[in-house]
């Protein structure tokens, strides 16, 4: 049951980089990223909010090993660290940090309690 649960983690993180790496307009109008006057941002969304996570997925897959998932895990916890600091210091929008910041969290939680407990 783990393999399959961190088997889905692994492609949900695919999934989500798609989102940044094929469609980095759509993906910066639902994080509330206004464009500047050069397409730099769209390469930031490919690269950071895209390919990372597309690569990182993947990767996790083909290595197979408890110790991957649980980095994969590390990295959610780290986003979702982000989250919180940006909760206190920055007010964003409340309904939008709990949703992603949820969704990382619980990430997060499975894939290092899974794989290295």
């Amino acid at each position: 049951m783990i393999d399959i649960l961190n088997v889905i983690a692994a492609l949900a993180t695919v999934a989500f980089g798609l989102f940044g790496f094929v469609a980095p307009r759509y993906t910066a109008q639902t994080l509330d990223l206004a464009p500047t006057n050069s397409t730099m941002g769209l390469s930031e969304m490919r690269a950071s909010v895209g390919g990372l996570f597309v690569v990182s997925g993947l990767a996790v897959m083909w290595l197979d090993a408890p110790i991957a998932y649980a980095m994969l895990g590390f990295a959610y916890a780290g986003a979702a660290a982000g989250r919180v600091v940006s909760l206190v210091l920055d007010k964003p929008p409340l309904r939008k940090l709990l949703v992603f910041g949820g969704i990382e969290a619980a990430l997060a939680l499975w894939l290092i309690i899974a794989n290295l407990v």
